[in-house]
């Protein structure tokens, strides 16, 4: 089955709501984050791709949690600082989020593989808001696969 992230809400840096519906026509790529995980070196990598395909219609969207093993402590604006200034972070950042919330809880329907283990996996989502892909935490955004896959999502 398919799943769709059209009708998910979730609340942007401002506190607004925003319906990822809204987003439709882009390609996103969302993302659990931590400033405090073994994973946080790949906000680099997270913005090469920003940098790299954000012209052609893709967006990565971040979503802090503090979920596994409390490595996301601070505060949005505390986040938002850290991911600016250490590795020059523009994509968009959410307010905190469980991992058991949206935009998770739906996007765990669309995969086999169940619930999000820990910070940093990534789940591609195509133009028409679709799933279209999930890559575990040790995939790194440089990857061929990754960078693979959001081109194909891109020419679709």
């Amino acid at each position: 089955m398919a799943v769709n992230l059209s009708d998910v809400v979730v609340k942007a840096a401002n506190g607004a709501e925003q319906r990822l519906g809204d987003l439709n026509g882009q390609v996103l790529l969302i993302v659990n984050v931590a400033s405090r995980c073994g994973f946080t070196r790949q906000y680099a990598g997270l913005q090469a791709l920003q940098e790299q395909y954000g012209g052609q219609g893709f967006s990565v969207l971040g979503f802090p949690c503090n979920d596994f093993g409390a490595q996301e402590p601070g505060s949005l604006a505390e986040i938002q600082q850290f991911c600016s200034t250490t590795y020059g972070a523009s994509f968009p950042l959410y307010e905190k989020v469980r991992i058991t919330e949206a935009p998770f809880d739906t996007l765990i329907q669309a995969e086999p593989e169940g619930a999000v283990a820990w910070n940093f996996e990534k789940f591609l989502i195509g133009k028409d808001g679709t799933v279209l892909a999930r890559f575990k935490s040790g995939v790194e955004p440089d990857s061929a696969e990754l960078k693979a896959a959001i081109e194909a999502a891109l020419a679709a």
